[in-house]
């Protein structure tokens, strides 16, 4: 298992994508935000609420209702979607929130910059909550902020962690 290749039902096989490439385009991303001023590291955010607070203070909001203003910050653990509007998952200490970047609401710049987060940054959001049409609790975007990079991919779900 040498030169990025791994063994696959008894014969090598080259890795889909090599961990120094993933690293090195992350790296790049971090020159990204430098550039256009983003500090990617260590810097205070207020929390209002955590995800559970907001699951349980806010179950009752009907369909699309607006609810208040949040503030909260966590470890991106999914994004989905492309265009104009994308959601994500948000997981801090007390579980996981689905969050909505829309480009109406955010603008060029701002959208320009959730584009470039990876799964396992760490940012802080503000946004209103909402109730999808599925039912779930979602909260809408406003303004975010980089809190820290990732540099390294997390692990994989499949293999997840081993101690050799």
């Amino acid at each position: 298992m040498e030169n990025g290749q791994q063994k696959k039902g008894g014969q090598a096989a080259p890795r889909v994508k090599d961990i120094n490439e993933m690293m090195q385009i992350r790296r790049d991303k971090l020159k990204t935000f430098e550039d256009m001023g983003v500090a990617p590291f260590g810097h205070r955010y207020e929390v209002t609420y955590h995800a559970q607070d907001i699951r349980d203070q806010f179950d009752a909001l009907e369909g699309e209702e607006d609810g208040p203003k949040v503030r909260l910050a966590g470890r991106l653990m999914a994004k989905r979607g492309h265009g104009k509007a994308s959601f994500a998952e948000l997981m801090d200490m007390s579980g996981r929130m689905q969050i909505y970047f829309k480009y109406d609401v955010l603008g060029e710049e701002k959208y320009s910059q959730f584009r470039l987060l990876d799964i396992g940054d760490i940012i802080g959001i503000e946004g209103r909550v909402f109730k999808t049409q599925r039912g779930e609790i979602t909260v809408i975007v406003l303004d975010f902020e980089l809190l820290s990079k990732s540099l390294r991919p997390l692990p994989e779900k499949f293999h997840g962690l081993k101690d050799v």
